[in-house]
């Protein structure tokens, strides 16, 4: 069966949603998108292995050669939602204007996936003294479940990995992790005529937010780093709730936030720091705390500047690898034993937003690089 070409690739993966949502009523599976990525992969030989992640919910795990090393090339079949009515196209149908290619997951991140199989025809079996690895991941977009269930099963084992998120064919080499914590105090309701009746948790938590805003100001003095923007780790309190009434002492009130840590830092110090000001803060008032993670959260990621795989990207690109605030599933693939990088040929900046597009010029200098990336790591 003759596969289809690069372009029809992307526009039939493009076709079929696999939105992941922590909103139950917009999330769904990624099976489809992999059994379009599964014929087209046997068709061509690669073994194909289907992992499961949750119900409807897989990872995709594609070879071609045999041995240890060589190099995984990996994306997430998986998007975010999108904004009803606010595109100028269909987002599920790839629309060509402009010298640009829109539609959900052109830039993040399906279009690498069909960019990969296309790089991997330049190569035959005999070709590979070190095997290529597709991989197709799930749930990125949420908890990422897919690299996780990745992790405890310990595999896919290579030497190299190439991760195709967003970065404009800029080699990324570091970049946050990111945690969702909530802080709750809970004290006594009571009469607002007079305090003492009561045991106020929103008076409690300015003096905990305070405490928090002075904790942010010694960890962006403490800890630096040029390559990422901004060089600092940051905590956003993006939502707050508590209390039912003016007249009533607040008895509950809890605070989520958003924390984003540097190469280096541990999420279990921060929170042993976290915990600490609070407590000073809070202490004398009356006020029980409780601390919940809203994630497992996301490590930071970093692969060596010296590592082969970078240098090897910088000279490919001809840009110096750097780091980013956002976060991608290299942690884990950094975990599995791999030397990790994230180059991708679509643009963070139109991502997550409608008219998400892939510029028709990145196509041909992706498929050379990672033909020569295949080359240099599984055929030299």
């Amino acid at each position: 069966m003759k596969t289809p070409s690069v372009r029809e690739m992307i526009d039939r993966l493009v076709a079929v949603p696999s939105i992941s949502a922590v909103d139950p009523a917009l999330d769904m599976g990624n099976v489809p998108v992999l059994d379009e990525l599964s014929t087209w992969l046997e068709d061509e030989g690669w073994r194909v292995e289907r992992v499961a992640v949750s119900e409807g919910k897989e990872n995709l795990i594609a070879t071609r050669g045999r041995g240890p090393g060589g190099l995984v090339l990996s994306g997430h079949s998986d998007t975010v939602p999108y904004d009803d009515g606010k595109w100028s196209s269909d987002p599920f149908a790839v629309t060509e204007r402009d010298g640009k290619l829109f539609g959900l997951g052109t830039s993040d991140m399906k279009a690498f996936l069909a960019l990969a199989v296309d790089a991997a025809r330049a190569f035959d079996d005999a070709d590979l003294k070190e095997p290529l690895i597709l991989l197709a991941t799930a749930d990125e977009e949420t908890g990422m479940a897919g690299a996780k269930t990745l992790v405890a099963q310990g595999r896919p084992k290579a030497r190299r990995a190439i991760i195709g998120e967003p970065t404009g064919l800029r080699p990324i080499r570091l970049h946050k992790g990111a945690a969702m914590e909530r802080l709750e105090l809970t004290g006594r309701s009571g009469h607002s005529s007079d305090p003492r009746f009561g045991a106020s948790a929103l008076d409690g938590m300015h003096a905990a937010m305070s405490a928090l805003i002075e904790l942010r100001e010694r960890l962006a003095e403490q800890h630096r780093n040029a390559e990422l923007d901004p060089p600092h780790p940051t905590m956003n309190f993006g939502r707050i709730e508590g209390g039912d009434n003016p007249n009533r002492i607040c008895a509950h009130c809890a605070l989520d936030y958003d924390v984003r840590l540097l190469p280096g830092m541990a999420l279990a110090d921060l929170r042993a720091d976290v915990h600490g000001a609070v407590a000073e803060a809070v202490k004398g008032r009356g006020l029980s705390v409780a601390h919940l993670a809203l994630t497992d959260g996301l490590p930071p990621f970093e692969t060596p500047a010296d590592s082969a795989l970078v240098q090897a990207c910088e000279r490919l690109t001809g840009h110096t690898a750097t780091g980013v605030s956002f976060g991608t599933e290299a942690p884990f693939l950094s975990q599995l034993g791999m030397e990790t990088v994230v180059l991708g040929p679509g643009d963070i900046s139109v991502a997550h937003q409608p008219d998400e597009h892939l510029p028709l010029d990145r196509i041909t200098p992706t498929l050379d690089l990672l033909r020569a990336l295949i080359a240099e790591s599984c055929t030299a």
